[in-house]
């Protein structure tokens, strides 16, 4: 039994360009990791020479998976290990570029989270964090970004962006100055104002009060 030629060369080349594409995601996973690095280290020396007292930590979580803590905010970094296509109404894939090679709609992905540091710190598992970015990676090393103002707003040229050393660090410090200028909102009154005796009861680390920065507001795209 001879096997399809079109089912093979479907099966071998498509998998082909996943690896590819997963190969391209994680070095560049790797880079924002060696660089979020570099980054707090910095941080860290300028904090130290200075009468300044903020907290700064980096931690690995994982081979697909880092964290950065910088004052009491945190940002996990995470990378899926599936290859995406981006959806066929995305206004992406009626660019030329993507019209002369169909291939390079296909993506991995990097996630941006973002999360209060008190919420690690006290265990407060019901805590909320935002997703600010996501980073698209093809076969060419070209990238965009869907993502909260900084973010969204200055990544998006996917026919003509690169995803080098130069673009991670400028993603990684938007990702910061995002995330600084993010604040903690105070919830509306009638979101909160009820509360069952046993949440009272319990110790403050094991109570379910959620908190966030938008807690009770709508979290949509900035103008």
């Amino acid at each position: 039994m001879d096997l399809n030629e079109s089912l093979k060369k479907l099966v071998f080349e498509k998998s082909q360009l996943k690896q590819l594409v997963y190969s391209n995601t994680l070095q560049a996973f790797k880079q924002f990791h060696d660089t979020t690095a570099e980054i707090i280290s910095l941080f860290e020396s300028e904090n130290q020479s200075s009468s300044h007292v903020v907290n700064f930590k980096f931690s690995d979580r994982g081979d697909f998976e880092f964290e950065v803590q910088f004052a009491g905010d945190i940002l996990v970094f995470l990378m899926h290990t599936n290859v995406f296509e981006i959806p066929r109404n995305h206004d992406l894939m009626r660019t030329q570029y993507i019209r002369e090679d169909t291939t390079r709609s296909y993506c991995g992905i990097i996630h941006i989270y973002n999360f209060l540091a008190d919420s690690f710190k006290y265990q407060r598992d019901n805590d909320l964090g935002y997703l600010i970015g996501r980073i698209f990676i093809n076969k060419d090393q070209h990238y965009f970004i869907e993502g909260k103002r900084e973010l969204g707003m200055l990544y998006n040229n996917f026919n003509t962006s690169v995803l080098n050393q130069d673009a991670i660090q400028s993603i990684i410090e938007s990702a910061i100055e995002y995330t600084t200028n993010f604040d903690l909102l105070t919830p509306p009154f009638d979101e909160i104002k009820v509360i069952p005796v046993g949440e009272i009861r319990n110790d403050l680390d094991k109570k379910s009060i959620i908190t966030a920065k938008r807690l009770g507001f709508r979290f949509q795209a900035d103008n």
